[in-house]
């Protein structure tokens, strides 16, 4: 499926922003927004209402668990994938029960996250039939 819409891309670090902006790019043709923390992430939330959000779990300030539950109390729908390079089995599972749909560790190979990112795509946003109705 291509990916459509609007796709918040939220990292501290600016390199792995625009990494990971050029990897949802490379799966269509989304608006992609990006912020540098979780306060930014949530305003441009509110204000824009993208369709996916990718968050990384370790920020400053305000790190990616607590973005995700500030996220969660505006829209229980969201769609959040968590962004990590460190495998902490509790915070993944934390993440996941906070309601994030899966995980992608920023340290898998480009190709590997990208296929990993275009399945949850695939899941997440699956083109439905249009329904036939009355001739």
């Amino acid at each position: 499926m291509t990916l459509k819409g609007k796709v918040l891309v939220v990292d501290d670090e600016m390199h792995i922003r625009k990494f990971v902006t050029q990897m949802v790019l490379s799966l269509g043709e989304p608006t992609v927004l990006e912020a540098a923390n979780g306060n930014e992430a949530v305003a441009i939330y509110e204000r824009e209402r993208p369709d996916l959000v990718l968050l990384d779990v370790n920020m400053p300030r305000v790190d990616g668990i607590e973005t995700l539950r500030k996220l969660k109390l505006l829209d229980p729908d969201c769609v959040v994938v968590m962004l990590t390079s460190l495998v902490n089995r509790q915070t993944v599972e934390e993440c996941l029960h906070l309601g994030a749909v899966a995980y992608l560790r920023k340290d898998n190979p480009p190709e590997d996250m990208t296929s990993r990112l275009r399945k949850i795509v695939d899941d997440w946003f699956e083109e439905k039939p249009a329904e036939s109705g009355p001739p």
